[in-house]
């Protein structure tokens, strides 16, 4: 910035360079403008940038603090997915207002009636459009932040399609000019918009970021400690070191402390994994999908026994990272340097299904799996695959008194090892309602209740806007 101000001093009109030939100097008065401009805009942008976040007071509460609403998107073909979610509102009911975001008037009028259908009283619902939104709204939705004098904000990360493009990238260099041309494209399409588009909808302040980040791999105590999966976070920003992420994560929401544990389940794996013929779609590692916070001290981490690592090829994978995870978790202290307490909650058993690779296929085609999907070894149509949902009882959300949960002892599960993981649920949130549904439709596409859910925190001046 020094060097800017000192430069800017100088008006380039004024600098001599007449003995060079007049080619030459067409040249080098062409490259000084274009510098000099570029320099301009970089300045100005941190400027505006850095007023934006000016006397940021904000924090990132926890999920088990009170909720002032919990939003959805919606899914307009699938009918699995959308009883799913009506099992999950019907949970929530007079436990905490329901908001649901529809991209289109006409999605948001099929919704209500497909809601009424279901028996769910859509006048005790909030409707939005919101251009930009997903089923996976915790995603690519709003990271709601509250401060200390009852206001709201809102954190607009940057969206890279779950960093798919540099996955791509990475996997098929050949093609690196295209990914990255598709990469550039993602972050500015409609889904980089529904954070900003929340934001308005609340009247509240919003806290832009260059940070790639998604929802559903944030996991906060609430007192300024966040978990991150290196597998997500490094693998969105490849330009970013650890030091400028957390850097970062101070600057938008006041985080004290970054936890960065290795990697997520086996079964949360981007697509295809090599040397065990497994096709999942899963995000890569989101931290929901196997550690969470139950209160500020204690954390839940996701566990494979040892007498269970034969019982399915991918569980010695997951059994090996949550051992590494738990070794990083013991070593870990809180915002105030003392140990977390930490509960090792059982997976469900895998479940898996015979597919076929297909030029095209829709949301409803679980037997089916598009070939742009796989690598290009496997993408032979027709070709058998087997795929593997991605399931765990830590993709569960926490809202006003309740807690919606996943149940798997109808898809393979045995009912010893439910009732063990319902009795740590229960001893971990002895204050909530338990309410466990079949969560199978979502954690075919790779996700799960979470996934699907916003809880937006309460905060007492709900009629104020933010400057």
């Amino acid at each position: 910035m020094v060097f800017l101000g000192t430069f800017a001093q100088t008006p380039y009109k004024n600098i001599q360079l007449t003995s060079m030939p007049k080619p030459a100097l067409f040249a080098a008065k062409q490259t000084f403008k274009f510098v000099f401009s570029f320099l301009l805009i970089q300045f100005f942008t941190l400027s505006l940038v850095f007023g934006q976040n000016k006397g940021n007071t904000f924090r990132f509460p926890a999920e088990f603090e009170r909720q002032q609403a919990v939003w959805f998107g919606w899914e307009n073909e699938n009918t699995d997915i959308q009883k799913t979610v009506g099992n999950i509102i019907n949970g929530l009911s007079g436990k905490v207002p329901i908001k649901i975001a529809t991209s289109t008037p006409e999605i948001q009028k099929a919704a209500r009636e497909t809601l009424i259908k279901m028996g769910i009283n859509t006048n005790l619902i909030q409707f939005h459009i919101v251009p930009g939104e997903r089923l996976w709204i915790r995603d690519n939705g709003a990271t709601f932040l509250t401060n200390n004098e009852g206001q709201q904000a809102v954190v607009d990360f940057e969206w890279s399609n779950y960093g798919y493009y540099d996955w791509l990238f990475s996997a098929r260099p050949q093609y690196a000019a295209l990914y990255m041309a598709l990469k550039m494209n993602s972050l500015k399409n409609q889904f980089s918009d529904a954070d900003k588009e929340m934001a308005k909808i609340n009247k509240v302040r919003r806290i832009k970021s260059d940070l790639a980040m998604e929802g559903g791999s944030l996991e906060t105590n609430g007192k300024g400690v966040l978990i991150q999966s290196e597998q997500v976070t490094l693998q969105r920003n490849p330009d970013w070191t650890k030091e400028e992420i957390e850097e970062e994560y101070r600057r938008v929401m006041n985080i004290t402390k970054v936890i960065w544990l290795k990697n997520g389940t086996a079964d949360d794996s981007r697509s295809f994994m090599p040397n065990n013929g497994y096709v999942s779609v899963g995000t890569g590692g989101h931290t929901d999908e196997f550690v969470r916070f139950a209160d500020a001290s204690t954390i839940l981490l996701a566990w494979i026994e040892e007498e269970d690592i034969v019982k399915h090829p991918l569980n010695k994978i997951t059994y090996q990272r949550m051992q590494e995870n738990y070794k990083i978790l013991k070593d870990a202290t809180d915002q105030d340097g003392k140990p977390f307490k930490i509960i090792k909650v059982p997976l469900p058993s895998a479940i898996e299904w015979t597919a076929t690779v297909a030029e095209k296929t829709n949301s409803m085609d679980f037997d089916k799996m598009e070939a742009s999907r796989l690598p290009l070894e496997a993408q032979t149509i027709g070709k058998t695959i087997t795929r593997v949902a991605s399931v765990s009882y830590l993709n569960f959300l926490i809202s006003n008194g309740v807690i919606i949960n996943a149940s798997y002892t109808n898809h393979g599960t045995p009912t010893e090892r439910e009732a063990k993981v319902k009795a740590i649920f229960r001893d971990a949130f002895p204050n909530l309602e338990q309410v466990w549904i079949d969560a199978l439709p979502l954690n075919r596409q790779g996700g799960g209740i979470h996934c699907v859910t916003l809880q937006e925190p309460w905060y007492e001046a709900v009629d104020k806007a933010v400057p």
